[in-house]
């Protein structure tokens, strides 16, 4: 092999690296981002927003958490994102002394204020499928009610993996092009926040 000819082999193989580093840059979509204060909100009154509060306090995130935030909330202070926790306890939604009917509509106000306001709207399920309707009393759809008020309207959403085994929230992001997380345990979702809310 001549020395022109090896260095048109390297050329060639730098040509070839430098196309495959730049079509893989192109094909990773950036993190998402999101930004504080963020008012942590409940779609159903399970506990689940409890784990999204405790890390967000651990990353000392500037956070407000209120089970049964309302528009009032978002126009007069300045949320800059919102996470919704979606998840149905018909347990919770008694103590609070709401139906289903009662958590539908005001989380519709409260997503339709954000919208309004330029808040970030997050959809969140992290309880995993005993949380969902698979595990649920029979004719209890109260979870799925909770995740069709909130996901599809969501600009990102965060899900414990085995919350999406039958695929329910992978659809979601797929129609509406919205961005999704998976995390599989519950440790992970301090990481995700961290990558969420870091500078």
């Amino acid at each position: 092999m001549t020395g022109r000819s090896s260095a048109l082999i390297r050329t060639s193989l730098c040509l070839a690296l430098a196309v495959f580093v730049a079509s893989t840059a192109s094909a990773q979509a950036p993190a998402a981002k999101a930004a504080a204060p963020v008012l942590v909100a409940s779609c159903g009154q399970s506990p689940g927003p409890l784990k999204i509060t405790v890390f967000l306090k651990q990353l000392q995130v500037e956070h407000d958490y209120k089970t049964e935030a309302t528009a009032k909330d978002i126009a007069t202070k300045k949320y800059k994102s919102l996470i919704i926790v979606t998840g149905a306890s018909l347990k919770g939604m008694g103590a609070a002394g709401v139906s289903v009917n009662d958590e539908l509509s005001r989380t519709s106000a409260l997503i339709a204020e954000a919208k309004k306001q330029g808040v970030m709207i997050i959809g969140s399920h992290v309880e995993g499928m005993e949380r969902r309707a698979q595990g649920a009393a029979p004719g209890d759809n109260s979870d799925e009610l909770s995740i069709d008020a909130v996901c599809p309207k969501a600009q990102l959403l965060i899900v414990r993996k085995d919350g999406d085994e039958d695929g329910r929230f992978t659809t979601i992001s797929k129609t509406g092009k919205i961005p999704l997380i998976l995390f599989e345990k519950n440790l992970e979702l301090k990481d995700v926040l961290k990558n969420l809310y870091g500078k």
